[in-house]
């Protein structure tokens, strides 16, 4: 079985995010990693070259494939910034449909900018969901379909 190609990194989640070239994305990239650093209480480490990553998670495929993962997280992509978190819960369609304009796939939020979307409904994302995953760890139930 290969292995997982997204992991963390030595290289400086400071310095990454400087080289952010529009300012703006720059700026908002620093307000996620504030808001994601006190809602974890850990710190950022980058994941891969591109994946700003907080804390971790063990999880297990049907098919048996393993590995580790960033409980959250984000990535400054060309268009769009990337947010991570666990695509499920009872409260997210309803805090999804209050947020403002997003895309929503399994488990990435892309959104354009902070000021696109309400940033307390955000924190609720985020907050729920590293409580959600952090749940199904301890009761040994991370397995993903």
């Amino acid at each position: 079985m290969s292995e997982n190609k997204t992991i963390p990194t030595d290289v400086s989640v400071s310095i990454f995010l400087a080289a952010i070239d529009d300012a703006q994305r720059r700026e908002d990239c620093q307000a996620l990693l504030a808001m994601m650093s006190r809602i974890t209480g850990q710190p950022a480490v980058m994941w891969g070259p591109s994946i700003v990553g907080f804390d971790t998670y063990h999880y297990r495929y049907d098919s048996g494939r393993e590995g580790d993962m960033a409980v959250t997280g984000f990535s400054p992509r060309s268009k769009d910034i990337s947010i991570y978190l666990m695509a499920e819960g009872p409260d997210q369609a309803n805090l999804l449909a209050r947020l403002g304009r997003h895309k929503m796939g399994k488990a990435c939020l892309s959104i354009r900018r902070l000021s696109d979307v309400d940033s307390d409904v955000l924190e609720e994302l985020v907050s729920g969901s590293v409580s959600a995953l952090r749940d199904r760890q301890q009761q040994g139930t991370t397995q993903v379909r």
